[in-house]
């Protein structure tokens, strides 16, 4: 019963975990594409307004042609030498249907009107007159000019008898086009958006009908004044994104009063489609890795609880001396390490005891046996209470993170026991050595002493490492630096200060020397005379005593030792000396080894 409760409710919070994921998931992909179509129709807005420039600058350019043709014909010429300014307006009007244009105006030498033509309605000459004032000041170019709710792109020359730098001027010739429905659905075809032109917040030509105008003018009249980017609005139900242009400011309507304004709408229905397809897919996407990760998060509940209460029976039985208890090997990856390290310590310590049952060492193993039970239990006292905590789901995620740590450090704390403790069972058995590069061999120890939840928060800095290689047994000898550092990390985080390690590899005459010093407290003299002892510890926070003890045997396996030489308030350093000729003589007997067997007389 115990377990199935453990089991549902660990499963809970995970499937709410995942439910979590699934839909922050959704929520970012959805504000991901949002943001990718607005992007798509700014930009869209910008090239619209890009081809409406370039459809006016062709119209310009074919407007000045027309205009500078119609300046230098004769007939022209000789209708402006005529006194009576009724004769030139009346002859005018053939020049006017000659030319095909929608304005079309002649003015005097001082810019006074003598005649103006257009399609539709007669326009107003004084605003003729005073509109026209402002093309006469730049007649190389053309401007846009309202009158009377309608709005022309306007073209001035002058008129010259004879040469135009010499001659005597005779007037100007005003030619222009309607910008009406036809040209805003040219510009709409070619920008794929709506076109609306409105000068003075009225609107002269646009694409959209006469109830969208009006709704246009009532809900955005702000867009008909003024110059505006991306302002999404809505139209008879439908969603656009809407870009105002000043064409005064873009040197299309310079002068004009008032300013005419180009509003492009981009419709949001396409991008609407696409985000309600993406938003159907993730959503199925989502449910199909709800039901698969319930399914999975049914079999990790199984793989996690189950082994854990086997460990602690088997904890329990090894408490007890039951020597032949043995583990499943189920669960996850770790778990399963930790069962099959577990059951590599039970035959180990079940081999030691039936071999050293009759010897001095007998009293030993008890109390090795006794130490490690009463560390695994908390190891995994600790695991099993934080499992439980991490069932509930009514603990904030930052609390959830703190007992997922506790668990990863109660199992790197297991793991380091019975690494050490199966070493310790294998010591006085032989090497075997290899000629390796010492840098090397200590950059692996730290890298793993880093990972350890004891070196956390402490700074290990590496000085002088020589690049020296030597016979030596790589994997022992990577235990010894391993558990010195470890044993230096505990202390250093102990002390006053900041905590800190140093480490050193030096090539001396005779030995090597690997020094590691901390700045720690410093050993207690109540134990310094039996430090390299098993089981000895100064505060047992964690392990069972052996770092040091599996440190020395390591060292003398190698014909060396370890040393403390310094040992005071901050400055703790441990030195494992390493014997040049010793570790040569290493290497001899590999190479003997090596020749014997492929020596064919031997064989």
């Amino acid at each position: 019963m115990d377990r199935l409760r453990m089991r549902t409710t660990l499963l809970i919070p995970l499937l709410l975990l995942s439910f979590g994921c699934t839909v922050v998931s959704l929520l970012v992909i959805q504000k991901i594409v949002q943001q990718q179509v607005r992007a798509n129709l700014n930009s869209d807005l910008r090239h619209s307004v890009k081809t409406y420039q370039n459809l006016q600058r062709q119209r310009r350019e074919l407007l000045a042609r027309e205009s500078a043709l119609l300046a230098d014909l004769p007939s022209l010429k000789a209708l402006m030498t005529a006194p009576d300014n009724r004769t030139i307006e009346d002859a005018g009007v053939e020049f006017w249907k000659v030319s095909g244009s929608d304005f079309f105006a002649l003015l005097n030498p001082d810019g006074k009107l003598i005649a103006v033509y257009s399609r539709g309605a007669p326009l107003d000459r004084y605003m003729v007159e005073q509109g026209l004032g402002a093309s006469l000041r730049r007649p190389e170019g053309s401007i846009l000019l309202a009158l009377d709710n309608r709005l022309y792109e306007i073209s001035t020359q002058a008129l010259y008898f004879g040469e135009r730098v010499k001659g005597t001027q005779l007037g100007f010739v005003a030619v222009g086009y309607a910008i009406d429905e036809q040209v805003a659905r040219e510009v709409s075809e070619a920008a794929a958006a709506e076109v609306t032109f409105a000068v003075d917040g009225r609107v002269v030509a646009s694409t959209l009908n006469a109830e969208l105008q009006q709704q246009l003018v009532s809900q955005a009249g702000d867009l008909l004044l003024s110059q505006a980017e991306n302002k999404p609005i809505q139209l008879g139900g439908k969603d656009y994104l809407a870009a105002s242009v000043n064409l005064a400011t873009l040197g299309i309507a310079e002068g004009a009063t008032p300013a005419p304004h180009l509003i492009v709408l981009k419709s949001f229905d396409q991008a609407t489609d696409l985000l309600s397809r993406v938003n159907r897919w993730v959503l199925t996407l989502a449910l199909l890795a709800l039901l698969v990760g319930a399914g999975m998060l049914v079999a990790i509940s199984r793989t996690i609880t189950q082994p854990l209460k086997t460990l602690i029976g088997g904890t329990r039985a090894l408490a007890q001396g039951n020597f032949a208890y043995q583990l499943s090997e189920s669960g996850t990856a770790e778990i399963r390490e930790l069962s099959r390290a577990f059951e590599r310590m039970r035959v180990e310590l079940r081999s030691t005891q039936k071999e050293l049952l009759d010897s001095e060492r007998l009293a030993t193993i008890g109390r090795m046996a006794s130490s490690i039970s009463h560390d695994l239990r908390h190891h995994l006292s600790a695991m099993y209470a934080n499992a439980e905590f991490l069932s509930d789901g009514t603990i904030p995620q930052t609390e959830r993170d703190d007992l997922m740590r506790d668990v990863q450090s109660a199992v790197q704390g297991m793991t380091d026991l019975l690494d050490s403790l199966l070493l310790f069972t294998q010591t006085g058995r032989a090497l075997y050595p290899e000629n390796a590069s010492l840098v090397l061999l200590i950059q692996r120890s730290v890298n793993m002493v880093r990972t350890h939840p004891a070196a956390r928060d402490v700074r290990i800095t590496l000085d002088g490492l020589s690049p020296l290689t030597a016979w030596v047994d790589s994997k022992k000898l990577g235990r010894a630096v391993y558990n010195l550092l470890l044993n230096a990390c505990q202390a250093a985080r102990r002390g006053r200060g900041p905590a800190s390690v140093a480490l050193s590899l030096q090539d001396e005459e005779r030995s090597i020397l690997i020094r590691i010093s901390d700045n720690g407290p410093g050993v207690p003299e109540s134990i310094r005379n039996t430090l390299f002892l098993p089981f000895v510890s100064e505060a047992r926070e964690s392990g069972i005593g052996l770092g040091l003890t599996l440190a020395e045997q390591i060292a003398q396996e190698h014909g060396g030792s370890i040393t403390l030489e310094e040992n005071v308030e901050g400055h703790t350093v441990f030195t494992i000396i390493l014997p040049k000729a010793a570790l040569l003589s290493l290497g001899e007997t590999v190479e003997k080894k090596t020749v014997q067997s492929h020596d064919p007389v031997r064989r």
